[in-house]
């Protein structure tokens, strides 16, 4: 018999798809896809150094003392709020409530955090919170940290405040994208931005002949988008095909999340130059838009949104907007993921013997607690007395105290440990201390499945059934298995 095992493609776990709500990606009729960092994944380093350095040259050319400003690529991640009433850079659990807090580039100690904040719920529909939601944010955040810096040395036009200086930062690079200057510096190098994944195309071909429609939804405009959808994907395609013909609809300067929506006008391109035409009627199969909206691209196939999914990077401006309006499925690709969970496969031998000392001493507290209270119960006279002299009582007490300090001993170094395995400064992305992070609640809530790129749909076929696990509740413990507990570390 044929030996068809080596057929079968087994991925490392940091390149699986992992699934919050159930999808029959055989029910999936059209495949919408975002480009920057969905399609075309860069080095994020590289890039938002680049776009760093575009901001500072601007803030220079207001006279701003920024020249001996760097860019740090550990200084920021995915996922942070910056608070722009008080100048601080936050990681909130999935609650809301504050785990972890820089004052510009100063580190917030426990009780300062506690004083601040103990009252405070993040909620980012509220204008005083700016999630970094993107890679291209953290550039911004990096920036913004040390202008905090200067505003509190006064080196900066006070009048401006922490709010206007979070706001100048934005506008400047948003109109470095706008002006295509970043673009412009990827299009000469692109091979030094680009980090290129030869199975993406496979992916989508496999997706194409398995009678899945594809559509290039993209903020981007059409000079970039055919000049770095060329470059990726070309090379990679056989049999004289171009990127072009992955695609039954091509969607530029779509301008998400109005796109999802609202309704905007659609124009077509005509020829290579970029000529346009308004769109009179619908959108046809086969032709290159320039904006447009949601519903002509339901319309064009006769779908509605329980068909369509739409894979991009941004949690708000793709997922949410995609799936709270239209009820699109929808799918985030999440780059720095497959980084994160070799993080905590590297870490996870000394994570179980983490998770062994927590354990015990829960249980040593516990211990401890329980005698307190007959203590307590003897010395005032009240309730159940135990048969064991207080003097006994008080010793033991002692004795278990001493254990729970040698425990502390160990853990903190080990704790401190597993908080830095992904970044030295605010850990883990997907997690705030113990607790699931904000991002992490937005992640769970908005996006049906996620994945840290797009050819791990290679893994899983055009055809998968993908299905939910059991998530655990704490009621769980000790009745029901729940998932890997070695992963809570960070």
């Amino acid at each position: 018999m044929t030996d068809i095992s080596s057929l079968i493609a087994k991925p490392p776990h940091e390149r699986n798809i992992f699934t919050n709500r159930t999808l029959n990606m055989r029910s999936i009729r059209v495949l919408g896809y975002d480009m920057d960092y969905t399609l075309i994944q860069y080095h994020a380093k590289h890039l938002e150094k680049m776009a760093y350095e575009h901001l500072k040259e601007k803030l220079l050319e207001l006279g701003w003392p920024v020249d001996n400003l760097y860019y740090d690529p550990e200084m920021i991640i995915r996922g942070l709020v910056i608070d722009k009433k008080l100048g601080n850079i936050v990681k909130p659990n999935r609650f809301g409530y504050i785990k972890r807090a820089y004052h510009g580039t100063l580190l917030l100690g426990l009780e300062d955090m506690r004083k601040i904040y103990s009252r405070t719920v993040v909620d980012i529909r509220e204008s005083r919170w700016v999630l970094l939601t993107t890679l291209f944010d953290l550039s911004i955040g990096c920036l913004y940290a040390q202008l905090v810096d200067k505003m509190d040395c006064r080196e900066l036009p006070e009048m401006l405040g922490y709010a206007g200086l979070q706001e100048q930062v934005s506008r400047n690079l948003d109109l470095a994208y706008a002006k295509g200057l970043l673009k412009d510096e990827i299009l000469k190098d692109p091979e030094s931005y680009i980090v290129e994944d030869v199975e993406t195309p496979l992916a989508l071909l496999d997706q194409k002949h398995a009678g899945k429609n594809l559509v290039l939804i993209t903020d981007s405009d059409w000079e970039y988008v055919k000049a770095i959808m060329a470059y990726t994907f070309d090379r990679h395609l056989s049999d004289g095909l171009n990127w072009k013909n992955l695609f039954d609809m091509v969607i530029v300067s779509a301008g998400k999340p109005n796109f999802f929506l609202q309704k905007q006008p659609a124009f077509e391109v005509v020829n290579e130059q970029g000529l346009l035409k308004p769109v009179v009627e619908s959108l046809k199969k086969g032709g290159i838009y320039v904006g447009g909206h949601a519903g002509m691209v339901e319309e064009a196939f006769g779908l509605d949104g329980r068909k369509i999914m739409y894979v991009g990077d941004h949690i708000e401006a793709d997922v949410h907007a995609s799936a709270s309006i239209l009820r699109w499925r929808t799918a985030l690709v999440l780059p720095e993921l497959e980084e994160e969970l070799a993080c905590l496969r590297e870490f996870r031998a000394k994570q179980t013997s983490l998770l062994e000392m927590m354990r015990e001493k829960v249980r040593l507290e516990n211990d401890e607690l329980q005698i307190k209270l007959y203590v307590q119960r003897a010395e005032l006279g009240y309730g159940p007395q135990s048969h064991v002299p207080v003097t006994t009582l008080y010793q033991k007490i002692g004795e278990l105290s001493k254990k729970i300090s040698a425990l502390d001993k160990r853990i903190g170094p080990l704790a401190n440990k597993a908080w830095k395995i992904f970044n030295p400064r605010w850990g883990l992305l997907t997690r705030a201390g113990w607790d699931k992070s904000y991002f992490s609640r937005l992640l769970e809530g908005y996006a049906d499945i996620y994945t840290s790129r797009v050819s791990n749909f290679l893994y899983r076929t055009p055809f998968a059934h993908l299905r939910s696990t059991r998530t655990s509740l704490p009621h769980d413990g000790g009745i029901i298995e729940g998932p890997s507990k070695w992963e809570i570390g960070g």
